[in-house]
């Protein structure tokens, strides 16, 4: 029984991580049932379980574990602490909680009967990640000089760093997004600079001799190539839970002689830490916000009516942005852009130059915290409609540098579109300083106040106090184990151990320097369990594709991650119309205007595209069918486009109906009052000898028009709208909206 003191250590980890949602989160289970009725309940199912197991070794662990149990419930001695995690575990998560930590117990339980002191030994030794700075020699022995580009939203640290990637011979720039990636790699090929574009789902790979000049999203950084001078952007990043390691290892291991870094002044502290340990130079540039930016004194009380050109509305939540954008659109009866995380970055893009363009009526955007990064937006206030959101189990305060990113987007001081022109590139960010870069005085551009407020009244206390207030310095550097220690680690356990065991057993024995915190794996092991009863995949099989950009919060993923792994287990079958998983049929449908089931579906399809793209530059001779991939997920997005646009056209079409058939009952009011009143005067007129009086009937059949409404030019329907000559004067529902 002394095993299961040291199984409850996994099994607290993991639960930490688990993405779920708790399944008793709204149940009364958790206040009503006492902890002995809960362990009472384990020892039950317990007691199932054991009716069906043939392993011996697994009827012991059962068996001991029931004991520790009973223990418990008898309170002769305390219980062990692989209890206590059970049944926090089946509090949070039930049966399913319960299970997957009796996965990881019963392994933790194996591991201390089978493993000698001299294996655990050996597995502390390369769980040893204290000092990952030695895991670059070849990028320690050059002398770098590292730029620190710090400032608030829109104060051109980012351009000041792009300005000089521009000079340089060989060069590089890595961004926390494909759209990032995108927009620079546009932006070098315009000034005549050959450049390659390197993303996980998309390569572009420039033919001109002599190629010198990259674009990537920091998880794919070359970090063996030479460059001259290479750009990590949103630096900041490098704290964050999940995503941190990819800016740890850019910062670490990119051999560039110039290396500018660009993002908030909390990072400060830190890159002065790791540029100490690493023996690099650093220089630090500061930089204030080109436009003022205010938060207002009041807010909107809760009236959407009162948004005007130029607004974002933000929202924490795809249902409430859809809410959101609904009734702005009955209201205005204008079309309405949004942006959110799960919406593919092209139609993202695509959203976003609506709403930027000056010339059409999407006047305002509803977006999440998406907005924060990787989007230029014209965006003259923003509104949050909550200062929290739900992070997967409770709703919290959201964070005040995430509340002051996404503020910062108000009043932008040029787009990307504005940044491209020949008259502006032609100045460089010292024109605000009186010079251009030929020496000739300039006029700088008129600076837009951005204005900041809240939804409801409630919120602008908390809005306000996040927007004075200084967010916590980044203390320490995201870090994952690398690929060679999860290999000699894995090499330690039998084939029958789950990876994801592996994973986790090794994230728990990792020894740190505080410099540096672990990411979390949360996703690692989703995407491990799932494809966990998958034969005939190797460790680094199972590595690839943990690493892969698998998004299983949205259920539908699960089987299709799963339908891949099979093709790389069989070595075959990885045709795009091979894999029946793959709901490519969604593309025979009708678009279904105004339908969030339909949409929803359509961004499942644009992910499991996502993913077969980016397991087709690792299982090449697998995953043969990449450009019929590429030209279904053009499809798809076409699809997602029509379903927004046409979603608009058919909300306000219904507005305006509805406009109409209040006008029709005031006008059918009127006409029976006219009615009622020639009965009246009839009698008068004959006794007046007066001819009789028509009735008037305002809304005869015959005197209305039928007027075909067309929706945008990439739509496929259109709505037949009545509209009586007598009210001709209302404004239509809208013009044509652009696609």
């Amino acid at each position: 029984m002394e095993n299961l003191h040291t199984c409850h250590v996994l099994g607290n980890d993991h639960r930490s991580r688990q993405r779920q949602p708790s399944v008793f989160a709204a149940s009364p289970l958790r206040d009503q049932l006492s902890p002995k009725a809960l362990t009472a309940a384990i020892v039950q199912h317990l007691g199932n379980l054991q009716e069906h197991i043939e392993d011996p070794e697994y009827q012991d662990f059962i068996q001991d574990l029931t004991s520790a149990l009973n223990d418990s419930l008898r309170q002769s001695q305390k219980a062990a602490p692989v209890v206590d995690s059970l049944s926090h575990s089946f509090i949070e998560q039930g049966l399913p909680g319960l299970k997957t930590q009796l996965k990881y117990a019963y392994h933790g339980y194996l591991a201390n009967r089978r493993f000698s002191k001299i294996n655990l030994q050996d597995q502390a030794r390369v769980a040893d990640i204290r000092y990952p700075v030695e895991w670059y020699p070849k990028t320690r022995q050059m002398q770098r000089m590292i730029h620190l580009h710090v400032g608030p939203t829109n104060s051109g640290k980012t351009y000041r760093a792009l300005k000089r990637l521009e000079q340089a011979q060989v060069g590089l720039y890595a961004g926390p997004l494909r759209l990032l990636a995108h927009e620079v790699y546009t932006r070098l090929k315009a000034k005549g600079k050959p450049c390659n574009l390197i993303t996980g789902d998309e390569r572009q790979i420039s033919e001109a001799d002599g190629v010198s000049m990259s674009s990537c999203t920091v998880e794919m950084v070359p970090v063996h190539a030479d460059f001259d001078v290479a750009v990590v952007d949103e630096i900041q990043m490098i704290g964050h839970e999940e995503r941190g390691w990819a800016w740890t290892q850019a910062v670490l291991g990119l051999k560039a002689k110039e290396l500018h870094l660009c993002g908030e002044e909390r990072t400060v502290p830190l890159i002065k830490e790791l540029a100490a340990a690493m023996g690099d130079d650093l220089q630090v540039h500061h930089y204030q916000r080109l436009s003022p930016l205010k938060t207002m004194s009041a807010s909107l009380k809760g009236d959407l009516s009162s948004l005007r050109k130029g607004d974002c509305v933000l929202a924490f939540s795809k249902v409430q942005i859809h809410k959101i954008k609904r009734e702005i659109e009955i209201r205005t009866k204008k079309p309405v852009a949004v942006v959110y995380g799960s919406l593919p970055p092209e139609i993202r893009a695509q959203q976003a130059q609506l709403f930027n363009d000056p010339n059409n009526d999407y006047d305002i955007l509803v977006a999440s915290d998406a907005i924060g990064m990787g989007l230029n937006l014209s965006i003259k206030r923003i509104i949050f409609t909550t200062t929290r959101k739900f992070n997967g189990r409770s709703e919290v305060p959201v964070q005040i540098a995430q509340i002051k990113q996404i503020a910062g987007r108000a009043g932008r001081y040029r787009t990307a579109a504005q940044a491209a022109a020949p008259d502006i590139i032609a100045k460089d960010l010292t024109g605000l300083e009186g010079k251009s870069q030929t020496g000739s005085p300039v006029i700088p551009p008129a600076k837009i106040l951005g204005l900041v407020t809240t939804l409801h009244q409630g919120d602008l206390s908390a809005l306000r106090n996040a927007m004075e207030s200084q967010a916590d310095p980044i203390m320490s550097a995201g870090l994952l184990p690398p690929v060679h220690v999860l290999v000699r680690f894995a090499a330690y356990f039998p084939p029958s151990t789950p990876f994801s065991y592996i994973l986790l057993s090794l994230h728990n024995k990792s020894i740190l320097h505080p410099r540096f915190h672990l990411c979390s794996q949360q996703d690692h092991l989703l995407i491990a369990d799932t494809i966990e009863p998958v034969k005939n995949l190797t460790v680094s099989d199972r590595i690839i594709f943990c690493a892969s950009p698998a998004s299983l919060k949205d259920d539908t993923q699960r089987p299709v991650l799963r339908a891949f792994a099979e093709c790389v287990g069989k070595k075959g079958g990885g045709g795009i119309l091979d894999i029946r998983a793959l709901n490519l049929e969604l593309l025979d449908q009708q678009v279904i205007a105004g339908s969030n089931d339909y949409l929803q579906k359509l961004e499942s399809l644009h992910k499991s595209l996502i993913l077969y793209l980016w397991l087709s530059y690792r299982f090449a001779g697998i995953f043969s069918t990449q450009a019929l991939a590429f030209y279904v997920k053009s499809l798809v997005e076409e699809r997602i486009q029509q379903t927004l646009t046409q979603a608009s056209a058919t909300i306000r079409h219904v507005a305006s109906g509805s406009r109409l058939r209040n006008v029709q009952g005031h006008l059918g009011t009127l006409n029976l009052q006219l009615a009622e009143a020639d009965d009246d005067l009839s009698g008068t007129d004959q006794c007046l000898g007066a001819r009789h009086l028509p009735r008037h009937n305002v809304f005869r059949k015959e005197d209305t028009s039928t007027v075909k409404r067309k929706t945008p030019t990439n739509s496929s329907i259109g709505f037949n709208v009545t509209i009586p000559d007598l009210i001709s004067h209302l404004q239509p529902w809208g013009r044509d909206s652009p696609p």
